[in-house]
């Protein structure tokens, strides 16, 4: 190398370090990289039954590329079942000033609504969100709700349908409702609609709290109904223990809505997996935290449905599952 040149690159050098030490003097300080932004997500939940919801969102987020505690926080507000919580529970979660917020089930959809106008909120598992209220048709909600339904009333039949299928002789099925939860009736109004096609007898319980859920449960005589339908509530979704408990001491099946019920006991279920709702609402969440707005966003269908069946709990009450309906079990627990 030329000595011209070497003066010339020490020259460069030398000025481009005279510049930098210039402008961290003028307090300019020394460029650093751009921080990610971090985001505030805030989950309203019943919690019991309801619980793979929040599992499956996580799963989901970070799926994602969200970290809870470096790019990510949740403010998780769960009402282990006590519906009269919710009220509270929400206005507490607007207050955190999150950047979404994730509800589960129709109870806490409307608490969070009725919250705020202005927080997009992304629902999963709401039974029918128009009926409801939440959205104005299911091609664009028209406001700061959006998420993914339950598709309760087309369910409704189909799981009657498997239910007579497993047990042909049954003619009364117990159902319990919690009268206060809007859901459950708008649930329990599907269900008298199907019933009659399969000849069936719905005999109604309404419970208000776990205390007189178990009065109700503990009154029933043994032989007084062939089956137990699991009519979606907080309420009772909270306990559904009790149910499983109920179902197995009297040799009856009990059908529910979602595997994780299966895993806790029950003998079949036929709809979404509530940990796979919860994922794909990350998604949602994930692209309303990236700009879209939910009132441009359609409603949702599960993108998967599943028949799940206990072979431990059908041992348990002496029950053969048909060979065709194993055949056709996503799931099966053992």
């Amino acid at each position: 190398m030329t000595q011209s040149r070497q003066r010339h690159r020490y020259v460069r050098s030398s000025c481009g370090a005279l510049l930098l030490a210039i402008w961290a003097l003028l307090g300019g300080g020394f460029p650093v990289e751009a921080q990610s932004p971090h985001y505030r997500v805030a989950v309203l939940t019943p919690g019991g039954a309801f619980s793979p919801a929040l599992e499956g969102f996580r799963e989901g987020v970070t799926q994602l590329g969200y970290q809870e505690g470096k790019n990510l926080t949740l403010i998780v507000e769960d009402a282990q079942g006590e519906v009269a919580s919710l009220a509270s529970r929400a206005t507490k979660t607007v207050e955190a000033k999150p950047d979404v917020i994730f509800t589960v089930s129709t109870a806490p959809t409307a608490a969070a609504k009725q919250a705020t106008t202005t927080i997009p909120i992304v629902f999963a598992f709401v039974a029918d969100p128009l009926r409801s209220g939440f959205i104005a048709s299911y091609a664009s909600s028209q406001n700061n709700v959006t998420g993914i339904t339950s598709y309760a009333g087309l369910l409704t039949g189909k799981r009657l349908e498997i239910l007579q299928e497993i047990a042909p002789g049954m003619k009364r099925v117990l159902v319990l409702v919690a009268p206060q939860e809007k859901v459950a009736e708008m649930s329990f109004q599907f269900l008298t609609e199907a019933a009659p096609k399969f000849g069936l007898e719905l005999l109604r319980h309404d419970v208000s709290s776990k205390e007189e859920l178990e009065q109700k449960l503990k009154a029933m005589p043994k032989g007084a109904v062939d089956a137990i339908y699991y009519n979606p509530s907080n309420l009772v979704g909270a306990h559904l223990d009790l149910l499983v408990r109920k179902a197995k001491e009297d040799r009856i099946p009990l059908a529910v809505t979602d595997l994780s019920m299966v895993q806790q006991g029950a003998l079949v279920s036929y709809g979404p997996d509530m940990r796979l709702l919860g994922t794909q609402a990350a998604k949602l969440v994930d692209k309303i935290l990236k700009g879209a707005k939910p009132s441009e966003m359609p409603i949702q269908t599960p993108e998967q449905l599943h028949l799940a069946i206990n072979l431990s709990t059908a041992k348990a009450i002496g029950l053969d599952i048909p060979t065709g309906v194993l055949e056709r079990a996503e799931r099966v627990v053992e």
